[in-house]
């Protein structure tokens, strides 16, 4: 079936519906990659020290990502296996009304926030890239990094599973010049991995502390392999005032305590995708409005 065939309704609302069903999977994956990689660094460190572990990792199938299949969906608090009709994307929600079917305890609604903001993303793919064999890509870019900003809320963490794939695969779409040439995607990746590094080592030299991690780097690497070296500026400009504006808010909030470290990665990839999807605008407008164009 060519979809691209499709009137634009018609592919929206399947790119949508997609969304969904990617979003619940995604779900999946926030919740099991941390916990398999605490288990494999607790299993490597009882390696090292010569003792048992205090959580064996099970042996690794299918690729290593036995873990997004097993255990299936279960209550946090009870235990009960979710039915396989309370695992569709957001109605399995409304169905259950929003409560384990067992035991009556809440379930958190940001599985099905993450559901619709997946489809959401999704949908604004097919708009502003079309229907072509990159646009699978890009899509696959953009729900790393919902998964990503995720983690890196709830953990401080940017995993490499996720952060290096999507960087490979920035390359290759640069094969073809989709988005740069692909020696400004080498470039980018480069550069982007060692512009953080440096400000990291600054940081670290006058004031003792570490002001970011390296999956930090990594991302805007990943960043820099796919949109070059020249929209790197623009993401670490719009990542800073996104950041400051976001601290600005949850302190006059009162959500987040002076002194107390805020993932940079979310702002990151905020700044990510302004420049993946109006990056060119934004550029050009600044040129027209400073007489440079």
């Amino acid at each position: 079936m060519n979809l691209s065939l499709l009137s634009p309704t018609w592919q929206l609302a399947l790119s949508g519906l997609f969304g969904l069903i990617i979003g619940s999977f995604l779900n999946v994956v926030i919740l099991h990659l941390p916990r398999r990689m605490h288990a494999e660094f607790s299993d490597a460190c009882a390696e090292l020290e010569g003792r048992e572990p205090t959580e064996p990792v099970p042996p690794q199938r299918w690729f290593g990502l036995d873990y997004l299949i097993h255990p299936g969906s279960y209550c946090p608090d009870c235990g009960h296996a979710i039915s396989p009709w309370g695992n569709i994307p957001l109605l399995g929600w409304l169905l259950l009304r929003g409560r384990c079917s067992q035991c009556g305890v809440r379930i958190s609604l940001h599985y099905s926030v993450i559901e619709g903001l997946t489809a959401l993303v999704t949908m604004g793919v097919v708009m502003q890239f079309s229907i072509h064999w990159h646009t699978l890509a890009i899509a696959i870019l953009a729900w790393g990094l919902i998964v990503l900003a995720v983690i890196d809320i709830d953990k401080q963490l940017l995993p490499d599973q996720i952060t290096l794939p999507l960087l490979w695969l920035g390359l290759l779409v640069n094969l073809s010049g989709r988005f740069v040439p692909l020696e400004d995607a080498v470039i980018g990746a480069v550069a982007g991995y060692l512009s953080l590094w440096f400000v990291f080592q600054l940081f670290h030299l006058l004031t003792g502390k570490e002001g970011m991690g390296y999956g930090d780097f990594k991302l805007l690497a990943l960043f820099g392999a796919w949109l070059g070296w020249q929209m790197l500026p623009q993401i670490i400009l719009l990542s800073s005032v996104i950041g400051t504006f976001i601290g600005i808010v949850l302190i006059a909030l009162h959500r987040h305590e002076r002194g107390t470290p805020i993932p940079f990665g979310p702002h990151l990839i905020l700044g990510g995708l302004v420049a993946l999807f109006w990056g060119e605008r934004i550029n050009q407008n600044y040129l027209h409005l400073t007489g440079l164009g």
